[in-house]
């Protein structure tokens, strides 16, 4: 399936979106999808088409308006990101109303999902409050953004981490289920055992990062409870 490119602007800033369309021409639940901290990839892309081809209208969004950034400058851009919730909520949120806005998009079903940094960003929108029946994240960082707050979270929340995973401490794990508790979430948090960071990413074991692998089963198993979710949330 092609993707096509999208561009839209925030702040100033040219951001240049994929959408992956399997709607077929009918009005479809439409997926927001947050990349990693090293920007888009042929990881996220092919996980949008993956869900075109399930039927779901699937926009990649941009967080950071350049593309092939060599990896201490995408770093970089998700410090930046991660200093400031109200600009990671902007980008997100414009990217949100670019998908919400498509002529096949079914505006009153939409979800986000992200991985790494992506997962972040998707939940940040839950506490937002944007109209999302769910926010996904795959091995995100459970620490919050500068300036983020949270009052009550409307959207169903899965976060799906795994239990060796390097830059997620008990201590921002803990903080998180406080945080759910007291929004009043409809929350999930699965952790898989022998599982570190990026264990949905093939290409990840190449760069040798210490407790970064990918995990075939564990990626597998994620992504049916993220399937599992999506009959839930949007079967009316």
């Amino acid at each position: 399936m092609k993707l096509i490119e999208s561009a839209y602007e925030v702040d100033g800033v040219r951001l240049t979106g994929f959408l992956a369309d399997g709607s077929r021409g009918a009005k479809v639940p439409g997926i927001l999808l947050a990349h990693e901290a090293p920007g888009i990839s042929n990881h996220v892309k092919s996980k949008a088409t993956v869900l075109a081809e399930r039927g779901y209208l699937c926009f990649v969004l941009d967080m950071y308006g350049r593309a092939d950034l060599p990896l201490e400058e995408a770093r970089e851009q998700s410090r930046i990101l991660m200093s400031d919730a109200a600009l990671l909520r902007r980008r997100a949120r414009a990217a949100l109303e670019v998908l919400a806005a498509h002529s096949h998009c079914d505006s009153s079903r939409l979800g986000a999902i992200g991985f790494c940094l992506g997962g972040i960003v998707a939940l940040e929108l839950a506490r937002d409050r944007a109209p999302l029946r769910c926010a996904v994240g795959f091995h995100p960082g459970l620490m919050k953004p500068s300036g983020s707050t949270t009052a009550a979270i409307d959207a169903k929340i899965l976060m799906i981490i795994g239990d060796d995973d390097p830059v997620i401490p008990a201590a921002d794990r803990a903080s998180f289920t406080q945080e759910m508790k007291e929004a009043g979430a409809d929350w999930q948090l699965h952790v898989f055992g022998g599982v570190g960071h990026s264990f949905t990413n093939p290409d990840i074991d190449a760069l040798g990062f210490p407790g970064f692998s990918y995990n075939e089963r564990a990626d597998k198993r994620a992504w049916d409870i993220m399937l599992a979710l999506f009959d839930e949330v949007f079967e009316s």
